[in-house]
């Protein structure tokens, strides 16, 4: 029995150490924060309002993006410019590529009204200039409504001569200043 009694008194005693050990465990305590002053939170940012702030930015920048790139779509589209053969106002290949191109942007940009302006070189006479001028605007305005844009959107007029842009008395002078121009209104 001895034998009995030693393992029960040595199965007690080790349960009692175990018992002892866990229970007298130093205890973690966590310190809580202190709760800021006022004057700490409103130094502290949102969260909230920065990410505000951060999608405001990023729209400015879309927005600022989409400017740009619709004032260089208008300047493209006025610098581009239709010329005409001699004496003529047909369109050729190239000035209805031209033209198909502009169709595209006043579709895009369905609240631009624009003026056609007719030129001509310096040969034939003012009266026969003004009315040739004339003709190539309309040409172009037919073409565009043809396209299917409203002719209420745009406007011609016939300069003749008038407003030259390059000065000379050779061919090449004259195949620049036989054109069409747009203004956007």
């Amino acid at each position: 029995m001895s034998k009995k009694v030693w393992l029960s008194l040595s199965f007690v005693v080790i349960l009692s150490v175990m018992f002892f050990t866990v229970s007298c465990a130093k205890k973690v305590v966590q310190n809580e924060p202190e709760p800021m002053t006022q004057s700490e939170v409103s130094k502290t940012p949102d969260r909230s309002a920065m990410e505000a702030d951060q999608a405001k930015q990023k729209q400015d920048d879309r927005l600022r993006a989409e400017e740009v790139a619709h004032e260089a779509a208008g300047a493209a589209f006025v610098n581009e410019i239709i010329h005409f053969s001699f004496d003529s106002a047909l369109l050729s290949d190239q000035a209805q590529q031209i033209l198909n191109d502009k169709a595209d942007y006043l579709r895009t940009n369905s609240g631009v009204t624009v003026t056609v302006e007719g030129h001509c070189d310096e040969r034939g006479t003012d009266a026969y200039n003004i009315a040739l001028g004339e003709r190539r605007a309309e040409s172009v305005k037919n073409f565009l409504v043809d396209l299917g844009i409203r002719s209420n959107r745009l406007n011609t007029v016939s300069y003749g001569e008038e407003r030259p842009i390059a000065i000379g008395q050779d061919e090449a002078s004259w195949a620049k200043n036989r054109r069409a121009q747009f203004v956007i209104n």
